[in-house]
């Protein structure tokens, strides 16, 4: 899980200089209509292919941290056993559910290619490239969650049920509060070393 966890860090940066980079150009095109009365042509467009592929590439990290949000109310009252059960399940459906935008948008890519499709913007982007690059973020969404959902189905078979409740189960109180005071610890260390 390492290795996975590495490149879906990676995928997070991708993602996030996807959306800083689009947030930067808005605000560009913002100050240059605001005071020079002029536009950065497109700008809105490229924002929105950095939004759709960032937030692709920003999902199995999100997975892996146990991010997504869950609607816990009833969960916490259940047995372990049972919220492992209802574990897996959320995480088969959601891969599930994405695999499925996956499989119906390598055929959307598929006709983009064939006719050479191009966005009716001035930039004429062909629509091709953030197609590929918002493809390769959902697929690689996919794949780790096939292999979170490998490792969890592992845990469970050698018994181990707390390292599955700690790699797919809503995170506990406790563990948000050591989340926020090792995030502090962190940072004293780091203003400290300056």
């Amino acid at each position: 899980m390492r290795g996975v966890r590495r490149f879906a860090q990676m995928g997070l940066w991708f993602g996030g200089a996807l959306v800083l980079l689009a947030a930067v150009l808005i605000g560009i095109d913002v100050v240059m209509r605001k005071f020079l009365d002029r536009s950065i042509g497109g700008a809105d467009e490229l924002a929105g292919y950095a939004l759709a592929i960032g937030t692709t590439w920003s999902l199995g990290a999100a997975l892996l941290d146990r991010a997504h949000i869950r609607i816990d109310s009833l969960y916490v009252h259940f047995p372990q056993k049972i919220r492992l059960l209802l574990d897996v399940v959320a995480v088969v459906l959601l891969v599930g559910f994405f695999g499925l935008i996956l499989w119906h948008g390598l055929g959307v890519v598929g006709q983009s290619w064939t006719s050479d499709s191009r966005s009716q913007s001035a930039l004429e982007t062909p629509v091709i490239i953030p197609q590929i690059l918002w493809i390769a973020g959902l697929l690689a969404f996919v794949l780790v969650g096939v292999a979170l959902l490998i490792e969890a189905l592992r845990l469970a078979v050698s018994g181990d049920l707390q390292g599955m409740a700690k790699l797919i189960s809503t995170r506990s109180a406790e563990e948000e509060v050591e989340d926020e005071v090792k995030d502090l610890m962190d940072r004293q260390t780091r203003e400290g070393n300056r």
